[in-house]
């Protein structure tokens, strides 16, 4: 629906924004959760003061001046909100000797629009209802617009509810669907109504994002508030600053609910930049009847989005003539997305094997020539540095790039969650002008603490970032870890972390403080989505304890084995200490790992590592013999080959390229008549 770029509006936009900020300006920023309550301090400070804060004031007017640049000049005798049976409204305006005309179909009225004779309007359906004054065949004043959703539901709740329907229009897929979207927050009782007045009621675009996550029945949407001119109107949003863009996630292969959020507000605490969210439950009415019982979708977090802006991710605002130095420089945000990055991206140059790929610059939007060809330079001339011989060195390598605590935190945060996608999709960095390349915002983290598929799951022991990926995305922490003092920087931090704010008394105190006010959502939400035991969500290995209690304590279970192994001795030094086996004389081009990374009655899921000796392999092969009655039943990531009890296994063509002390992995379903052995294994090259 619409019909002009972000950033872009006419005068009432720009009104309800300048009012807007103005007010969260003077109020202060607005906190989402109490535990990351600090003052931003600018971009690379270590500490929480990096988190914005505020009160709700500001919310409040913020707010008003939105809502009341919607109804424009228009009067509404009953405000936007929900009715059961019929509403009837009666229109107005301050305008003196016009005339009202109104559509109910979405469109601004125009001077061919239906005429407004005094008699009350009644509806029965979710309408939408726009008018604008006209004095002959002129149009007069702002146009005005109101919502009103039809209800047939009367569950009480106790979070905070967003409601988003579609006119009958059914569900989007990629482009933007029209929508009436209101928000509801619990009352002096603490109850939730759909039938009070909603905190905000705006006209919205709404559509489908996410990768992966899209495929699921639980969908994750993307939401832009939008003003009479189909233009960003900024809301505030239960607590967070004032803005348009918005993300709904609905966490679903993540049945504790709470990863994601656990992970953003440790990061916040840690200093990084890191989203504020709010629980919700979730109602998405896509068809022309009021919205019921069935249309509830379940417990939901809705997120800022990653964007420049004073109160997301403050940076220079690069402007289409900022072409030159120092004006050139800053900021910028960029992110590598493995095999679904969109354009702008940059590429790469140099040896395929040790490229980058799939980066996909966020920020700025267009991206001038000039700025594109000089963050690629930048960003290759730091890539470069990389793999000089005097990479470390602390004046000329690759510290004089980066803000190198940012780096050690990310990474803290990426290992202690073990995100399946760390470092390669949804790893975003910035630069502001004349700063450093910043890591972060952090994005994405329901795939952790034991969720993921194909290689991780209950994967204790090893380091993610080893987790290289083919056509490469990124390895620029692979080659951090190199640098001693880079890994000794990164275990100081961590023991230190581990004191305080990483403690297992700490993680386990905020999980508590996270899961206490979700135990009637939680309920419901696995009521509609009833899934706890389901061994597989999507794609994903999920845990499958009966309740969502057995869920949580599963995460936290999982999580403080993960802290206890990365306190221990094992993995330090940049490498783990697997136990390769040793190939046959004459063979020692490359290794391979087995391990059985999930098992059940009857069969199990395996992973297998291939690691590159000291030349480049330009093909693998590896193979083994079961010896205890075990079949591969379905592979990834390689040909697998079966005689017997012979397995041979060869790569894809996506991944047969491994540089020199690098690895990259398959995996395999198999089945088995007990409990599955580990053989013995023999890697070639070639």
């Amino acid at each position: 629906m619409r019909s002009t770029p972000r950033g872009t509006g006419a005068a009432a936009t720009r009104r309800t924004a300048g009012i807007a900020v103005a007010a969260v300006l003077l109020a202060g920023l607005l906190i989402q959760h109490p535990l990351s309550a600090d003052a931003e301090s600018g971009p690379g400070t270590r500490s929480a003061d990096r988190v914005a804060s505020a009160v709700d004031t500001g919310a409040d007017a913020a707010a008003t001046a939105a809502a009341d640049d919607l109804t424009g000049d228009i009067t509404f005798s009953v405000p936007s909100g929900t009715f059961q049976g019929e509403v009837e409204v009666s229109l107005s305006t301050s305008i003196s000797g016009a005339q009202i005309r109104y559509t109910t179909d979405g469109r601004l009225p125009t001077a061919e629009s239906t005429l407004y004779e005094g008699t009350p309007l009644r509806f029965t359906r979710t309408t939408q209802l726009r008018a604008q004054a006209f004095i002959g065949q002129t149009a007069a004043g702002e146009p005005g617009t109101a919502m009103y959703v039809a209800r047939d539901t009367t569950t009480a709740h106790d979070l905070p509810v967003i409601l988003i329907d579609s006119y009958g229009k059914g569900k989007p897929d990629r482009e933007y669907f029209d929508s009436a979207t209101m928000i509801f927050e619990p009352g002096s009782g603490g109850t939730t109504s759909l039938a009070e007045a909603p905190a905000v009621a705006t006209r919205a675009g709404f559509r489908l994002r996410g990768q992966s996550s899209s495929t699921f029945e639980k969908t994750p949407y993307r939401i832009e508030f939008w003003d009479n001119d189909d233009d960003d109107a900024d809301y505030p949003v239960l607590g967070m600053p004032a803005d348009s863009d918005w993300v709904l996630r609905g966490p679903f292969p993540d049945k504790a609910l709470i990863r994601e959020a656990l992970v953003y507000d440790l990061g916040r605490e840690m200093g990084l930049h890191a989203p504020r969210y709010a629980f919700a439950e979730f109602y998405l009415n896509t068809d022309d009847g009021p919205v019921g019982d069935d249309d509830y979708m379940g417990l939901y977090m809705i997120v800022e989005t990653i964007k420049n802006s004073k109160n997301r991710l403050d940076l220079k605002q690069l402007r289409e003539d900022d072409t030159t130095l120092p004006r050139i420089t800053g900021g910028y945000i960029w992110k590598f997305e493995w095999m679904s990055a969109e354009e702008p991206t940059l590429p790469c140059t140099g040896p395929q094997a040790t490229c980058w790929n799939y980066l996909e610059v966020v920020d700025p939007s267009p991206l001038q020539p000039e700025q594109r060809d000089w963050l690629r330079n930048h960003i290759q001339e730091f890539h470069d540095v990389l793999r000089a011989p005097d990479f470390a060195d602390p004046d000329t390598g690759y510290r004089a790039y980066i803000d190198v605590d940012s780096f050690v935190d990310q990474l803290i945060i990426n290992e202690l969650s073990r995100d399946m996608d760390a470092y390669v999709r949804s790893a975003y960095f910035y630069k502001d002008r004349d700063s450093k390349i910043f890591a972060g915002p952090l994005w994405d983290y329901d795939l952790t603490f034991g969720v993921g598929g194909f290689f991780q799951n209950d994967q204790i022991a090893g380091w993610q970032y080893q987790q290289v990926r083919q056509p490469l995305a990124n390895d620029w922490f692979n080659q951090l870890m190199r640098d001693p003092a880079f890994v000794e920087q990164v275990r100081s931090r961590w023991q230190e972390l581990r004191r305080g704010l990483l403690s297992d008394t700490a993680l386990q105190d905020r999980i508590d403080a996270l899961t206490r006010p979700l135990t009637n959502a939680a309920q419901r939400n696995f009521q509609r989505w009833p899934n706890l035991t389901a061994p597989f969500v999507g794609f994903f290995i999920t845990p499958t304890a009966p309740t969502w209690q057995g869920q949580v304590q599963y995460m936290q279970d999982w999580m403080l084995r993960r802290a206890a192994w990365l306190d221990s001795a094992e993995g330090w030094g940049g490498t783990t200490t697997p136990t390769p086996t040793e190939p046959p004389p004459g063979q020692e081009d490359c290794t391979a790992t087995y391990t059985v990374v999930n098992q059940w009655p009857g069969g199990f899921q395996a992973e297998v590592r291939v690691t590159a000796g000291a030349e480049d392999l330009s093909g693998w092969t590896v193979s083994w013999t079961f010896t205890d009655g075990e079949t591969v039943t379905q592979a990834w990531n390689a040909t697998v080959t079966s005689q017997g009890t012979s397995i041979t296994a060869r790569n894809a063509s996506h991944n047969g390229s491994v540089a020199a002390g690098s690895s990259t992995t398959f995996g395999f379903l198999g089945s088995s008549p007990g409990i599955p052995g580990t053989p013995t294994l023999t890697c070639t090259g070639g």
